[in-house]
Formats: C-alpha cells, sequence, structure tokens
C-alpha cells in the first residue's frame, strides 16, 4: 500500500519557518517533520511514500536524493568529489519515496488525482506533511479493510480553532470547516482511500476535505476511526516548539519506532 503525503502548500500560517524553505522541511530535533512521519508509516510496515510536491518542492527531493549519505558517517575526496561511506556505523531507513512535482498551486484534493499513475493498489494512505500522531496506523487500516466503505479518516478532539465532524457510531454524517462556535471531531488528517475516490477528483482546484471527502460523507461513504490520544498538528510557531520540546525532552508520543 502507497502512503500519499501532501507536502506542496505554502504553509502561511508558519511564515517565520517557511519563507525559506517548505512546512515539511521544518525540523524536530534535526530531522523534518517529513522524515517523522514516515518514520511512523514505516513502523507499521508501510514504506513506500508518494510525496505531492509544489512549493520549494527541490528542497524536499534534494533532501531524499542525499538521504543516504546525510545518514551515514563519510569519507570525501576532495580532488575528484568521490565519496565513500562507512558502513556499519548507523542503520538506514530502507523506503521507497515518489517525488512527484503536483504544481505549486494545486489544492490538496488536485494533488491527489495527479498521482493517480503512482498509486496501483484498490486503496492507499494519505496524510499531510505537518502533523503527529501516535495512532495505531496498522488497526486503521485493518478498519479500513473491513468496512468498505470509499474513506476512512482519523477522527480526532482538536483545539477549538479547527472545523468538526458529527459522528453516528463509526460514520461520518456531517462534515463542517472550522465553524466558528462549537466543539467535536475533526479529520486528523491520517486517512485510506479507496482507488474508486480519484474518479471524483476532476480539477486541480479540489480541496480534498471540502470538494472530495464531504460530498462522499453525505452519501454514506466515509467512516471514522475516533482516536482520542496523541495528535498534534503543526500550523503555528507554538505548534513547533511544543513538537520539538516533546522531542528534546524523550516524550515524543509519536516515536513508536525503536
Amino acid at each position: 500500500m502507497r502512503v500519499v503525503v501532501l507536502a506542496g502548500g505554502l504553509g502561511t500560517r508558519l511564515q517565520e519557518e517557511t519563507e525559506t524553505r517548505p512546512k515539511p522541511m521544518v525540523e524536530i530535533g534535526g530531522r523534518p517533520i517529513i522524515w517523522h512521519i514516515m518514520k511512523l508509516y514505516s513502523s507499521f510496515g508501510l514504506s513506500h511514500f508518494v510525496v505531492a510536491l509544489g512549493y520549494k518542492g527541490e528542497q524536499i527531493k534534494s533532501y531524499f536524493v542525499n538521504y543516504r549519505n546525510l545518514s551515514r558517517d563519510l569519507s570525501v575526496h576532495t580532488g575528484d568529489g568521490t565519496t565513500n561511506v562507512f558502513e556499519g556505523q548507523h542503520q538506514h531507513d530502507s523506503w521507497t519515496v515518489d517525488l512527484i512535482d503536483t504544481g505549486d498551486a494545486t489544492n490538496t484534493g488536485g494533488r491527489v488525482g495527479r498521482l493517480a499513475d503512482h498509486l496501483p493498489g484498490d486503496s492507499f494512505c494519505v496524510t499531510y506533511g505537518d502533523g503527529l500522531t501516535n495512532a495505531h496506523i496498522g488497526r486503521i487500516v485493518d478498519f479500513h479493510r473491513r468496512h468498505g466503505r470509499l474513506v476512512t479518516l482519523m477522527a480526532v478532539r482538536p483545539p477549538a480553532r479547527f472545523g468538526w465532524l458529527e459522528l453516528e457510531g463509526e460514520k461520518v454524517v456531517t462534515f463542517v470547516e472550522k465553524p466558528k462556535l462549537g466543539e467535536g471531531w475533526v479529520n486528523g488528517g491520517f486517512m485510506v482511500l479507496r482507488r474508486e475516490v480519484l474518479n471524483h477528483i476532476t480539477s486541480d482546484d479540489q480541496s480534498l476535505e471540502l470538494d472530495v471527502i464531504a460530498p462522499l460523507a453525505a452519501a454514506g461513504e466515509v467512516m471514522a476511526y475516533p482516536h482520542s490520544d496523541f495528535w498534534q498538528p503543526m500550523d503555528t510557531l507554538k505548534d513547533v516548539k511544543t513538537l520539538r520540546a516533546l522531542w528534546e525532552q524523550g516524550a515524543a508520543p509519536w516515536r513508536l519506532w525503536g
């Protein structure tokens, strides 16, 4: 199963960090958040990623092109530029990362639509490149396979600045984007989609949540996997500081790998 990471947005609410780099490259503990997201998924055996690039996507490409060398000890010959890697020094991750340019101005739904040729299975995971959780991804995937609907999303109870979901059991019956008042469940950004969802994406300017998932929810095709434990988006500088502090204190709940 492929894991789509939406990594092309401008990150305008985090301009302190994103003026010079894409949001997924903002670092936590010396590693970009996209690395933390991939470590989370790969700890459940999902290690083939399809990254939807946009704003400053060349920085994400450069990171993964050089990933092996950046994570190992090296010997460099400055005369001809050759390098030798010292084997056995560090474990390295064995991932497949497809880096696909989906356009600077493309909306989230359009980005997923542009990845259709890179999503061969009957279902695929989707997440944003700016959030972390300690949810059991494997159980979310199993739940998706059992219920047979088109969409599964991880529902969380967030700060009031987010929109909310109304649930009947595990079925999503209402999808409201950022109400001014009220509390409820929201899409935590860790989703599983059946390939048929791609048929509902017809243009670059479609929002994945509002223009694709919301109509499917109204049609009874969206199920929620409620998660009441750790979930933290990285929308503001305060969020960045929170995630960094958790990592530095050795108390990062999303660190499910050894």
